[in-house]
């Protein structure tokens, strides 16, 4: 069982499916002839998500999430399927944990009076400065 929040957690043998398919780019023979990269798919209908979370999921998740609410993670980085299959669950953890993290919502906060006169203070400064780059006029 994987812990993802305090009463959310994921059975991996029922609800994780993971297979293995070639991996692409460099490798020598070694990529011709080993299945090491992971393929996990995670149905998200299977537990119990609250509403708010399952948004934040499917916006999190992008086009990892099909239609249907799979979650499929493509893990290629290392070249042992073990280390494959657990960077796979360890980022589908992580993409969970962060939907059940609930945005703070901003509170909008008025200036302090003492930015308020630091303010004043600087423009009035400012205006005397370019009070007198005037010219007084001509003097007879």
């Amino acid at each position: 069982m994987l812990r993802i929040a305090r009463d959310l957690f994921i059975d991996e043998d029922k609800d994780i499916e993971v297979t293995f398919v070639r991996a692409s780019g460099p490798g020598g023979q070694n990529v011709n002839k080993l299945s090491t990269a992971a393929q996990l798919r995670f149905d998200t209908r299977r537990i119990a998500l609250p509403a708010d979370a399952e948004l934040r999921l499917s916006r999190l998740a992008g086009q990892r999430m099909t239609k249907d609410g799979v979650i499929v993670i493509h893990a290629q980085r290392f070249r042992t399927q073990e280390r494959n299959r657990a960077d796979a669950i360890d980022r589908l953890l992580e993409l969970l944990r962060a939907a059940m993290v609930r945005p703070l919502t901003r509170r909008p906060t008025k200036p302090t009076l003492g930015s308020k006169t630091r303010r004043l203070e600087g423009k009035k400064r400012r205006s005397d400065v370019k009070a007198k780059r005037g010219s007084g006029g001509f003097e007879d």
